[in-house]
């Protein structure tokens, strides 16, 4: 059954980013679940590795569960990187020596849709 909002009820937009190793689970628990997901690749962090965001419709109610199978699908795990060098007149994101860095999770925005149409 598709869990999409019925009118007259408080829209939200699940706005998720996520690392790209999570995202083909992520999916299939939503679209298994019952929501609808618009899937984008985007890049950022740290790294500048590759992420995924995707944005879910869902009424207010909803909510709570979507955000447990966001936790349920992207949990953060540590990687270990090795040095940078630095590029041509830039520092930015150098470092000499190997670190331990986190990744994975998911970074969420719940917004508040003013108005949802589907032509």
């Amino acid at each position: 059954m598709e869990k999409r909002a019925e009118s007259g009820k408080t829209v939200k937009m699940v706005v998720a980013v996520v690392h790209d190793h999570d995202a083909a689970d992520l999916l299939e628990s939503l679209t298994t679940s019952g929501f609808q997901a618009t899937k984008m690749a985007s890049t950022g962090g740290f790294l500048r590795e590759g992420n995924t965001t995707f944005m879910i419709g869902s009424d207010q109610e909803h909510v709570e569960e979507v955000l447990d199978i966001i936790r349920e699908n992207c949990e953060s795990r540590k990687k270990t990187v090795a040095p940078m060098s630095p590029v041509a007149n830039s520092l930015e994101g150098y470092y000499s020596f190997p670190m331990e860095i986190k990744i994975g999770g998911a970074t969420v925005f719940i917004i508040d849709v003013e108005q949802f149409i589907k032509m």
